[in-house]
């Protein structure tokens, strides 16, 4: 039977992520300690456990048809690759950053200056549109020390949090990009496997759905129902179902999970009562 082979990074926060979406799309993945490739007893599926930096290559080769992988590596990497679907996980910025006791005005400081950095690619692109030159010195590895030891004036790396930077006397100062997780599919997959990128794609935008939602259910006088209406949202519309209680009704709706506050606080000045949230395990339009 032809399955469809996925790559995950080998390690680290972006593999537990990637398994974590797989297994909320109802695949489960039979692996052991240590092991490079694994099967889903499930889906016609296997995944190939991957260092990140090499993924872009393997999907060029054709080696995987699919991968789950920062949008960071990608544009380092791997511009020519076709990116299926963003994730919404693992997200991260790639930063420019001096010490802190470096005043900055703007990007035209880098004239001349030494940056350290895992992403060549990414730092010399960005530069070049700004107009400015600067000398890079490529590290694999922790580039935040280079500038504590006199190896760089500057780096370029992925920021998270930030605390990284801070623990390095770092301060960012350029946002060059922002990424995510993403879907990435190799330009030589096969007909027969891209019809199981669909399926698999169909279950990872469900649980997408999901995930962005919350499930409301809310209790309200007939004579307020017409304003609570209007400020709710719904796949096409809330369901208003009546209550034993002559004059009150049960108002069921799905609120995005970014406005949901905002939402429920309007629905209280309303005059909504037992509002109930739940969270969706999937969801399927």
């Amino acid at each position: 039977m032809t399955k469809i082979r996925i790559a995950i990074q080998k390690s680290g926060r972006l593999n537990e992520e990637s398994l974590q979406i797989l297994k909320d799309c109802g695949i489960s993945i039979d692996n052991g300690k240590d092991q490079l490739k694994a099967s889903s007893r499930n889906f016609p599926i296997e995944v190939f456990y991957l260092r990140n930096g090499d993924i872009p290559q393997y999907l060029r080769d054709g080696v995987v048809d699919i991968a789950i992988i920062g949008e960071n590596v990608l544009v380092e990497k791997g511009e020519d690759i076709i990116i299926a679907e963003k994730l919404g996980f693992s997200k991260c910025k790639v930063s420019l950053a001096v010490p802190k006791s470096v005043k900055y005005n703007s990007v035209k400081d880098f004239e001349g200056k030494r940056i350290a950095t895992s992403y060549p690619n990414t730092v010399l692109n960005y530069l070049k549109e700004k107009g400015v030159k600067a000398d890079l010195h490529i590290i694999s590895g922790s580039v935040e020390i280079a500038p504590n030891i006199g190896l760089a004036d500057a780096i370029c790396d992925i920021v998270s949090s930030g605390s990284t930077l801070f623990k390095n006397n770092l301060k960012e100062v350029e946002v060059m990009l922002t990424s995510e997780a993403v879907l990435a599919v190799s330009p030589k997959i096969s007909s027969e496997r891209k019809e199981l990128l669909e399926k698999l794609q169909f279950r990872i935008q469900a649980v997408l759905r999901a995930r962005g939602s919350k499930y409301v259910l809310l209790n309200a006088p007939n004579y307020k129902l017409d304003g609570i209406l209007k400020l709710l949202p719904g796949m096409r519309s809330p369901t208003v179902l009546p209550l034993a209680d002559e004059g009150w009704s049960s108002v069921h709706t799905v609120i995005n999970k970014d406005k949901f506050w905002e939402v429920i606080d309007e629905l209280k000045k309303a005059g909504a009562e037992g509002i109930l949230v739940c969270p969706i395990e999937k969801m399927v339009l």
